[in-house]
């Protein structure tokens, strides 16, 4: 197994630099045109009916007919939109979701033309910050083509994303705290490299699950696309765009499926190194071989988010902003407290407290997470329950029973 040594990142060659990053871009790319026909695909297969197969052979030339579609549409911008900032809404969406990905590690160290170089753009001691700091960032583009679109639709759709990125964003990063406990760094290679006994999926199945839920809410993918909800907000955010400025919100939110999909795989699934048992195998962990492990375990994840939105439908806004406040961000804070302690019990050689308080806190995260679940059933039948007839809380008018009678 061959993981790259810090002192590479920053003393490759220009024109090495420059192949990384044009072959991030394509990774990505080529990761979007796969998914948005795999995903009708499946799907097609999930709900009894056919999919794509009119537009090349089995339909493999469908995504790219879908892109030819939408840039000869028309570019329309509706008369009453704040201009700059509606034509900058969707580059805004983009451009920070091409650029978290370059912390992700795709592979250990290879050789290119004689060069030791890692298979990661670049490195960085806090890349998981800079990772939550850019894709933060992507919300604004979201946010502003609500506001500048000048309708009332897209406007709500943009509030919505604003709470709901400020709500399970908090999740996610506090699902990261453990394994930044655990692995003692937050740069992604040292993560990666942390796992090389036992993937931290195993360990920390808590913060696994917490960061599985929030990365759905995070991309505004199904069943927490509020932003975009047809039913409420006929398209949400991007109602009024068109032609290739709705194209790049598309773009936006499968690059943004494929980075947080990433993500989950460097920081619980143990990044490239190859799954048991084919890591026994000699060389499976080294040269160009870490690049298909970690593209398999990343479709694995956007098997899942193609999975939920033929699964399961939309929840109610009240539903999705009582999960992320009242039971993924107390599970989370709880669960930190019991790792935080084990760690320092490991670090001191006692393995039976250790033993014993794994055991404590995950009987008493269980009993939290279960509590949580039921005090937020208990609002939620109070809520939808009506009230009694004599209550008072609603008048109602007497009804001219006796009048149509008489008559």
């Amino acid at each position: 197994m061959t993981y790259p040594d810090p002192t590479l990142f920053g003393h490759d060659p220009w024109w090495l630099i420059l192949a990384k990053a044009l072959g991030v871009f394509a990774f990505l790319v080529l990761t979007v045109l796969a998914a948005i026909l795999i995903e009708r695909k499946i799907l097609g297969r999930m709900q009894l009916r056919l999919g794509p197969n009119r537009v090349g052979p089995r339909g493999l030339l469908q995504s790219l007919a879908d892109g030819v579609k939408l840039a000869l549409k028309e570019g329309l911008v509706p008369a009453g939109v704040d201009r700059w900032i509606y034509l900058a809404a969707p580059v805004i969406s983009v451009i920070p979701a091409f650029m978290a990905f370059a912390v992700i590690p795709l592979g250990g160290e290879v050789s290119v033309f004689g060069h030791p170089t890692a298979l990661q753009l670049t490195d960085l001691p806090v890349a998981v910050l800079y990772i939550l700091a850019v894709t933060s960032i992507g919300v604004y583009g979201i946010v502003l083509a609500g506001w500048a679109s000048g309708s009332v639709y897209p406007l709500l759709g943009g509030l919505r994303s604003t709470a709901q990125v400020v709500s399970y964003e908090i999740a996610m990063g506090l699902s990261f705290v453990a394994v930044f406990i655990f692995s003692g760094t937050m740069s992604t290679s040292g993560i990666v490299a942390s796992q090389s006994n036992s993937w931290f999926v195993l360990v920390l199945l808590p913060s696994f699950l917490v960061y599985l839920v929030s990365m759905v809410g995070e991309t505004n993918r199904a069943p927490f696309d509020l932003p975009e909800a047809e039913g409420e907000l006929v398209g949400g955010f991007h109602t009024e765009y068109s032609s290739l400025k709705f194209a790049m919100f598309m773009l936006a939110e499968y690059v943004n499926m494929t980075t947080v999909s990433a993500l989950a795989t460097t920081m619980f699934l143990g990044g490239w190194q190859a799954p048991w048992p084919v890591s026994m195998i000699d060389g499976a962990n080294s040269g160009w071989w870490p690049l298909l492990w970690f593209t398999a375990k990343v479709w694995l994840f956007l098997f899942f988010f193609m999975w939920l939105r033929a699964t399961l439908p939309r929840l109610r806004y009240d539903q999705f902003m009582a999960m992320g406040w009242k039971l993924l961000i107390p599970v989370s804070l709880g669960w930190i407290m019991v790792v935080a302690a084990l760690r320092v019990l490991v670090d001191e050689d006692a393995s039976r407290w250790a033993v014993g308080l794994v055991g404590l806190g995950t009987v008493a995260a269980i009993a939290a997470t279960l509590l949580a679940g039921r005090r937020v059933r208990r609002d939620r039948r109070r809520r939808t329950s009506p009230p009694p007839p004599d209550s008072g809380a609603f008048p109602v008018p007497p009804l001219p029973v006796k009048e149509r009678a008489d008559a």
